[in-house]
């Protein structure tokens, strides 16, 4: 990067269903300018417009879209690099412009006049530091001006284009990473109220279960932890990504604040003092929230185990006693049976008395010498004692089995 010189640079929140819009809007400005465009499926693409070089990258969630103008005159003068670039076209660039900022790179040294920086940022208050290793100035406000850019001020002599081209990028980034790290940041205040509603229901619950004695009772007390269960869990999968990205922004800017190695500058405050004071409470508000969500997640889980097992117990209560009454109903029937044996070995031998009857007819035309009075008062009590044998042996097998 040649200094001195201007930079715009745009970053565009995307959906997946804007990706293509974005390569053919941003085909639609090659076309304007008669060069090629983009591969694609590029992620990357580095373009001369004019007098204005293009750097256009593609993201996980978001694009960059940087313009930068080489100036012969003073950069503070000619804030902006987006002159050549149709208004219309960035107007209705897809997505969701989450940063958008001009940066000025001027070649001079030591610090820039105070009438220049009251200019430049349109008197807002400032912050600054003396960053890489002191061969550098940087002043931000970290507020929007007129034009609706934020504006960034770098002042430094001897730097080559790539050192330049390095130290650009780490404080483009610084701006780009801290506002998406802080997306998560309305996110988190919108489900806080919903969030509590449903701490509060997993107490109710709690305090229910303590007093639910009855089956009915703790099978609504499921019912109504289960839809809770539910609910959270909806919420934690909404939310995950964007507490997670808010963590690794963050981390990104912290990572890129320390490459800078600042010094003070007197009077001002640290460009990394002002990011943490501002980006820390929300990125803590987003972490408290995404815990008690973990945490309401665990809770519902532990009661829902108890209250399972409360349930659990009391339908192998159920079960015990319906075994009990089977056992009772098997019992009775066994002696009812034992009972009605006696009953049955009398029936089996007037039956067989009666066989008995027309056999004796048979011998007696044989020759059988006993009377018949005879032969079935010695027949009656061996007919008895065989079929009580018999039905004995088969209720001893059918025990045994």
């Amino acid at each position: 990067m040649e200094t001195p010189c201007t930079i715009s640079h745009v970053a565009v929140q995307m959906g997946h269903d804007e990706r293509e819009a974005e390569h053919a809007h941003l085909a639609e400005l090659c076309a304007q300018f008669d060069v090629s465009p983009p591969a694609a499926r590029a992620s990357c693409f580095y373009q001369t417009l004019g007098d204005v070089e293009l750097r256009w990258e593609r993201h996980t969630e978001f694009s960059t879209y940087t313009f930068v103008r080489k100036v012969r005159a003073n950069p503070l003068q000619e804030p902006s690099a987006l002159s050549q670039i149709p208004a219309d076209w960035l107007s209705e660039m897809p997505g969701k412009a989450t940063t958008a900022l001009h940066l000025a790179f001027n070649s001079a040294e030591g610090p820039p006049e105070p009438l220049e920086l009251e200019g430049y940022f349109e008197n807002q208050p400032l912050r600054g530091s003396v960053v890489r290793q002191g061969t550098a100035y940087l002043y931000s406000s970290f507020r929007l001006h007129s034009d609706g850019f934020g504006r960034l001020l770098l002042q430094a002599h001897g730097l080559s284009a790539l050192q330049a081209g390095r130290l650009v990028q780490r404080v483009l980034e610084i701006e780009t990473y801290r506002v998406m790290a802080l997306l998560a940041l309305p996110v988190a205040r919108a489900i806080t109220p919903e969030v509590g509603a449903m701490e509060r229901e997993l107490a109710q619950i709690n305090e229910a279960l303590a007093e639910a004695d009855e089956e009915t009772n703790q099978h609504a007390l499921l019912d109504e932890l289960s839809h809770l269960a539910a609910r959270v869990e909806r919420m934690r999968s909404d939310t995950t990504y964007r507490f997670a990205a808010t963590n690794a922004y963050f981390d990104l800017v912290r990572e890129r604040n320390r490459e800078l190695t600042e010094e003070k500058i007197p009077g001002l405050q640290l460009i990394h003092v002002f990011i943490k004071r501002r980006l820390a409470p929300g990125i803590r508000t987003c972490n408290a929230v995404r815990d008690r969500l973990d945490g309401l997640s665990r809770r519902i889980g532990q009661t829902s185990s108890l209250l399972r097992a409360r349930v659990e117990i009391s339908i192998q209560g159920q079960n015990r006693e319906l075994l009990e009454s089977m056992n009772r109903r098997s019992e009775a029937q066994l002696r009812l049976q034992q009972a009605v044996e006696g009953l049955s070995v009398v029936a089996i031998t007037y039956y067989m008395m009666g066989l008995l009857g027309y056999v004796w007819e048979g011998v007696v035309w044989a020759g059988w010498p006993w009377s018949k009075k005879l032969t079935f008062a010695v027949a009656v009590p061996v007919i008895m004692l065989v079929a009580w044998r018999v039905i004995h042996g088969v209720r001893r097998r059918v025990v045994g089995h």
